[in-house]
């Protein structure tokens, strides 16, 4: 089943979010992700956004996530974004089924 993982940041550290951002599109082509948005002015529809940024995913399944999240090469390069940033995201389920 398909999944999302949507992200919020509030960067405070642009320098070393950058060392994270010049690499997450290298990295990220080697798994089975696709990247829908990133958007540092996302119009609010209700209630309150103070991060500085926004990040969506789709991935093919929950464990395709879990292998991009928890490989290597993606625990090398998050520690920049760790140090440059605060973040808060989520994995939800499509709302596709199988059955007809």
């Amino acid at each position: 089943m398909t999944v999302y993982i949507l992200s919020r940041l509030t960067i405070h550290d642009r320098a070393e979010y950058d060392k994270y951002e010049n690499q997450f599109e290298e990295v990220f082509a080697h798994f089975n992700g696709k990247l829908l948005s990133v958007d540092e002015e996302p119009l609010v529809l209700a209630g309150e956004w103070e991060a500085t940024r926004s990040v969506l995913m789709e991935f093919p399944s929950k464990e395709d996530a879990f292998t991009w999240m928890q490989s290597d090469a993606y625990q090398r390069i998050s520690k920049h974004r760790n140090a440059g940033s605060t973040l808060s995201s989520i994995l939800v389920k499509s709302t596709e089924t199988d059955e007809i």
